[in-house]
C-alpha cells in the first residue's frame, strides 16, 4: 500500500487526544470500528463504505477525518499495538524477548488481520515506535553489534507475522467454504493412497510423526531464541575485541595498551555521552 501524502499520515498518527462529543463521529469511533470490522472479515473485508454502514455515518463523513483506507490501516496497526503491557518483565534479554514475542503473538491472534498489512512504507505511530523501542531495548546489555540487535528484532518480527499469516489463510479458507482444516485434509483419502511410493513420508507416517505435531509457534520461537543465545554468547566471548561505542571488530593493536574504539570519532561520541550523561 502507497500513501499519497505521508506527512498528513504523520499528523494523524501522532494527533493529540480527541475530545469530540462521545456520541459524533471521531476518528478514534472509526479506528475502533475498523479494527472491528477486520477482526471479523479480514483485512480484504475493510472498506471505507463498510465501517460508515457500521457507525451509522455516511461514507463521505469518514473522510472528512481520515483521507482513505491505508491511513486508516496504519491507524489500526498503530491502535492494536497499544494492547502490549507497559510492565517490562524481569529476568534476562531472552526472557524479556520472549515475553514480547508471546504477547506480539496474543496480539496476532485476536487481530489476525495485522499479518496481512504488506509492504515497507506503513508509518509508526507512537504505540508502534514505543513497542519497537522496547524490542530493541531486550537486547542491551549484550554483546550484540547494533545492527544485529535491529536485525534480531526484525528476524523475530517476520517470523511471529508469519505465523500469524497462516493463521489468517486458514482462517479464510474454513470462512470462504463452510469446512475446517482438519475435516478439508481429513477428506483427501485419494491423496494419501498415493504417498506409500515415497519412502521418508511413509517412514515419517509408520512412526507417528504426523500423529501429534509440534505447536509450529513454540517450536520456532525456541529454535529462533537459541539461535540468538548462540550469538550473543559468541559475541560475550570476543567483547573485549569490538568497539565498545559501535561493536565494529578491532584491529589488534600494535603495542601498548588494547584498543577500546575502532576509531577517534567513537571515543569522541563516547566521550561526549559520559559528559552529558
Amino acid at each position: 500500500m502507497t500513501q499519497e501524502d505521508p506527512e498528513h499520515g504523520i499528523e494523524l498518527l501522532w494527533r493529540a487526544e480527541e475530545h469530540g462529543p462521545r456520541q459524533g463521529l471521531s476518528l478514534d469511533r472509526i479506528v475502533r470500528a475498523a479494527i472491528g470490522l477486520a477482526d471479523a472479515e479480514g483485512l480484504d473485508g475493510l472498506s471505507m463504505r463498510k465501517v460508515a454502514d457500521r457507525l451509522g455515518f455516511t461514507t463521505m463523513s469518514l473522510y472528512r477525518h481520515v483521507p482513505g483506507r491505508d491511513q486508516l490501516v496504519d491507524l489500526m496497526l498503530d491502535e492494536v499495538m497499544g494492547e502490549h503491557p507497559e510492565a517490562a518483565p524481569e529476568g534476562g534479554w531472552r526472557a524479556r524477548l520472549e515475553s514480547v514475542a508471546r504477547q506480539a503473538w496474543q496480539i496476532r491472534t485476536r487481530h489476525p488481520w495485522i499479518a496481512e498489512v504488506r509492504g515497507t512504507r506503513h508509518l509508526p505511530g507512537p504505540n508502534g515506535v514505543a513497542h519497537y523501542d522496547y524490542m530493541l531495548s531486550t537486547l542491551t546489555g549484550t554483546g550484540l553489534r547494533p545492527s544485529e540487535v535491529i536485525a534480531v528484532i526484525g528476524l523475530l518480527g517476520r517470523f511471529v507475522d508469519a505465523e500469524a499469516l497462516l493463521l489468517v489463510e486458514t482462517r479464510r479458507e474454513e470462512r470462504r467454504s463452510g469446512v475446517s482444516e482438519e475435516e478439508w485434509w481429513g477428506a483427501r483419502g485419494s491423496l494419501y493412497e498415493r504417498l506409500g511410493d515415497y519412502p521418508t513420508i511413509t517412514r515419517l507416517w509408520e512412526t507417528g510423526g504426523w500423529d501429534h505435531p509440534e505447536d509450529s509457534f513454540e517450536f520456532g520461537l525456541r529454535r529462533l531464541l537459541d539461535g540468538v543465545e548462540a550469538l550473543v554468547q559468541e559475541r560475550d566471548e570476543t567483547r573485549d575485541e569490538i568497539c565498545r561505542e559501535c561493536g565494529t571488530p578491532l584491529e589488534p593493536a600494535p603495542s601498548g595498551r588494547p584498543r577500546v574504539y575502532c576509531s577517534r570519532a567513537c571515543q569522541q561520541r563516547a566521550y561526549r555521552k559520559r559528559k552529558t550523561g
